[in-house]
This record gives structure tokens, sequence and C-alpha cells, in this order.
């Protein structure tokens, strides 16, 4: 099943009435009690508390006490399929995101083999149909095996359903190279997506430069690896008239460079992830490799200009960038550990319970930031109005939850969050009309 540059299985659309949640959604200006009735798959009358009755044969869920808010998209996952499907793949991906709330995801191409060429992404589109909860979307690569020397055949990918370009997981190092490709990119259409690090600084390193790496005798990749090249790719951006985003910033330094360009007109967009929003390198302290990412925990003055720039719009969305690793492969000392920490499930509980509960961003904010990531890869926002598709996340802001106590839907378990006591459970998930996740009261945790 397709949903314009989306696949996934696909199921029964949802015919249910909830009633009495607050509904919150900033798009459409609802904040406040009221009934959704979904029939068909379609929101299709919204109305005060108790004033809506369900169809005969449609599911009522009593809403009271519960948020209900548009699905969440998230820009930027890694799934591991094709080729290391030991560490997740559509099903166990698409799972974990509809465990969080999610009613989209995007995949990233750095798999085995990669995704750089019409066919693989073929197979994928395939695979989706058949295995995802959550409709998914794909970016194939810009350069081919992600080497940074040859283009992909970019128009030819667009044409086989490729929302845009990225080599996430590296850098495009060549700026002669970024160039050619924004060239392509307007002809064919779609957004580079891009990772941004300067390997002549970054190489060796485990984690952030400062204070912390100095104490361990680790070897520390300074913030100005990432800050320099977001500058040189939104200069070459605003020059070529090109459409870029920044994938998972963690640099103050970042932020402003991404504020200046935006500022002279240039077409750039910039997500930050909740573990950049909420952690610091003062975390790695432990040793523990489910703190082993990259871009690296920062210090804490970039954590706060990460959240300065969530709050005055120059970062557009929030993206976990999802990325599963098998136990054996984290079990391992810290320097040879991979980068990557699962992020779907935890992403608005984190964030709700670090940012939100003690004030320092409006709930309203979260949720703008957590369905923004539709619109940078030319997606449909979700948004609680009737007529949409229904795209809903239902969710127990009260209830408490330890993270990883139950375990994971998905099939890695290298949370950074992991032990941690959050507030904030999902209770149902609605994508593209049809119920993908449900943990109410006598429910079946995944439908």
């Amino acid at each position: 099943m397709s949903v314009k540059g989306l696949w996934f299985r696909g199921g029964r659309p949802a015919e249910l009435l909830i009633a009495g949640a607050h509904l919150l959604d900033p798009r459409s200006g609802l904040d406040g009690p009221g009934d959704v009735l979904v029939r068909d798959g379609e929101i299709a009358e919204i109305g005060a508390p108790g004033a809506l009755t369900a169809p005969e044969g449609a599911e009522t869920i009593d809403g009271e006490g519960l948020h209900l808010f548009p699905g969440f998209v998230d820009p930027h996952v890694h799934f591991r399929t094709p080729g290391q499907e030991h560490k997740e793949d559509l099903a166990t991906g698409t799972a974990s995101a509809a465990a969080g709330g999610f009613t989209a995801v995007i995949a990233m191409p750095n798999t085995a083999p990669t995704l750089d060429d019409a066919s693989i992404l073929r197979s994928l589109r395939e695979a989706a149909e058949q295995q995802a909860r959550v409709p998914v979307g794909f970016l194939a690569a810009i350069t081919r095996g992600l080497g940074g020397d040859e283009l992909t055949e970019m128009a030819e990918l667009r044409d086989a359903g490729a929302l845009g370009f990225t080599d996430d997981g590296r850098p495009v190092v060549s700026a002669g190279m970024l160039r050619k490709a924004l060239q392509y990119q307007r002809l064919c259409g779609g957004v580079l997506g891009l990772h941004e690090e300067d390997p002549s600084l970054s190489n060796g390193c485990v984690m952030h430069e400062g204070e912390v790496s100095a104490r361990l005798g680790l070897a520390g990749y300074p913030s100005i690896g990432e800050s320099t090249i977001v500058a040189r790719d939104a200069a070459i951006a605003a020059f070529e008239g090109g459409r870029m985003h920044f994938q998972h910033l963690s640099a103050a330094e970042s932020v402003e460079a991404l504020a200046y360009w935006k500022g002279r007109g240039a077409q750039v967009t910039g997500e930050a992830s909740p573990h950049h929003l909420t952690l610091t390198h003062e975390a790695v302290l432990s040793l523990d490799t489910r703190f082993k990412m990259n871009p690296p925990l920062r210090a804490e003055s970039d954590r706060q200009a990460l959240i300065a720039g969530l709050k005055d719009g120059t970062i557009d969305c929030i993206a976990t960038d999802h990325a599963p690793h098998a136990a054996h492969e984290k079990e391992v000392p810290f320097e040879e550990a991979p980068n990557g920490v699962t992020g779907l499930e935890t992403s608005f509980a984190s964030i709700y319970t670090e940012l939100v509960l003690p004030g320092v961003l409006p709930l309203s904010l979260l949720v703008e930031k957590l369905t923004s990531g539709a619109a940078l890869y030319d997606l449909c926002t979700p948004k609680l109005e009737v007529g949409a598709s229904a795209n809903l996340a239902l969710v127990d802001l009260g209830a408490e939850w330890v993270v990883g106590e139950h375990g994971y839907a998905s099939r890695s378990a290298n949370s950074c969050f992991h032990g941690r006591t959050f507030n904030g459970v999902v209770r149902l998930t609605v994508a593209a009309g049809t119920v993908a996740h449900k943990a109410l009261a006598g429910a079946e945790v995944t439908a």
C-alpha cells in the first residue's frame, strides 16, 4: 500500500470514536477536550466532549485524561535493511515507530548494499508493503556506495520513489561534488539531507572535545568540525538555489550558521535529536557505549543553543536518528563501539519529561516539531482536521514508565535512556487510517 512516496502493509481502515480526550494540534488551533470520530480511516467529525456517537461496528475509546495529537513524523531513521537485519528490519523498526506515536518515518540509505540504485529502492518498497506497520519512505544515496566520488542516478531514483538524497553516516567532503549534487537535485527534485562533519577534524575521535574527553583521555571531536561544514554547505545551497536539510545538529555554532543563511534566503532547514536536546558529554563519564553517537553529545552550552533554536524556529523539526545495534556490537570498550542509539520509542517521552514538564518548552511546540519533518520532504503534515487521513497519537501524559523495563518493540536495545523513568505513554497510534499500535487496558500492545 502506498501513500504519496510512502509504503506500508496497510490494513483495515479504522472505525473508532475517541471520546473526551484533550485535543492538541497547533496547526489547526485545537487545544481542549473533544471527541474525534474516525470513519473508514479518515477523520469524519470533531466535536465537543460527548457530542459524537460511534456508528454501529465502530470502537469507542475513552479518552478522558489522555491527550490526542496529530501523529509524529520522523525524517531520519535507520532500519538496517537490506543487509543488517540482525539489528533491525522494516517490521521491527516500524513497530518501534508506532509504539512511539510515529505515523510516518523516512529511512536512510547506509545499508548493505547501499541504497544507491533504483532496483534496490524498488525491492525496499515491495518489502515495506509486506512488512511495515506505519508508512515508510526512503532517501537514496547522493554518491555511489557513499564514497563521495560519483553521483548516483538521482533522476532514476526519484522516479523510483526516493524522497530525497543523503550520504548520512558520511559527509559529502568535496564542495565540488556537493555543488554538482545540488544542480542535479534542482533538475529532478527532492532534498539533500546532509550529515555535516569534517573528517580531518573528526578522524579517530570518539566523543566531543572538551573537559570530559580530557579527563577520560579519549580523542575528542571539536564542534567546529560540524559547524564549519554547515556554514560551507549552506553557502553552496544559497549560491545554487538548491534545497538542503542539515541532519542531527549538535553544536551552538551550527545553529548560528543555519540562522545566518536562513536569514539570507537560503533554502536550508535543520533538525535536532532528543539525545542532543536532553543530554551532554557528561553522560560519557560512565563509558556506557549507549552514549556513543555521531555527532557526539556536546557541552551544556550546545544543548541550550539547540533548545533556543527550536524555540525561535531556526531548527525546523525533531528527528530521532534511530540507529539500532545488536547487543554484542555495543558490549565492547567505548573506543571500539559503533556510533548510534535507538530513539523512536522514547522521543516524545524523553523531551516531554526533560523539557516540557520543567517548563523549558511548551507542549504545543513539542508536538509541532515532532510533526514538522513531513513538510521537509514534501509529505502531508498530519493534522486533527475533518477530511484528513487519520494519523493520530493518543498519549497518557500522566503515566510513568521505565525505559526498557518490558523490553523494546525495536530489535535492538541500545537506548541512551535505558532505565530512565519518563512520563508519557503512547496508548494508541493510528497511521494512515489504520491502527498500528494499541496499549489500552485489556488490549494487545500492537495491533
